[in-house]
């Protein structure tokens, strides 16, 4: 059965937030966009809003999805969406570290490969990226 993942491309003052994980093992350090599974029954940009809260401490506004279906191992799909924080400064509550990323930063850090392609088109939509 595939499962339904859900990532937040949390953007403010033209920088992106990365997150490096802690878990599992074999992810262990690697770079993602904060999220993580909807829950059977769930709105997806409504487990986005609460993984954001769990994960980050924060409260996010979504703004507009990227993407399509990114595919990840296993069989699931990942939905990514712009996201604002509007109350609260990210902390990483279940992440090793956070990164806010410059545009010419973007591939500073390790992204788990199923994000590559995510941080990729998000490039494209961040002001001062050599694409814009």
């Amino acid at each position: 059965m595939t499962r339904l993942v859900v990532g937040a491309a949390i953007v403010g003052d033209g920088r992106l937030l990365a997150a490096q994980r802690a878990a599992p093992p074999e992810l262990r350090g690697g770079w993602e966009f904060p999220g993580g599974k909807v829950d059977p029954g769930e709105d997806e940009r409504a487990a986005l809003v609460r993984e954001c809260a769990e994960e980050l401490g924060v409260r996010v506004v979504l703004g507009r999805r990227v993407g399509g279906d990114w595919p990840l191992p296993g069989g699931n799909l990942m939905h990514v969406w712009l996201a604002t924080v509007v109350t609260g400064v990210p902390r990483p509550l279940e992440h090793l570290a956070l990164r806010w990323l410059e545009p010419h930063e973007l591939y500073d850090v390790a992204w788990l490969p199923a994000d590559l392609p995510v941080v990729a088109a998000i490039e494209k939509l961040l002001p001062g990226s050599a694409t814009t």
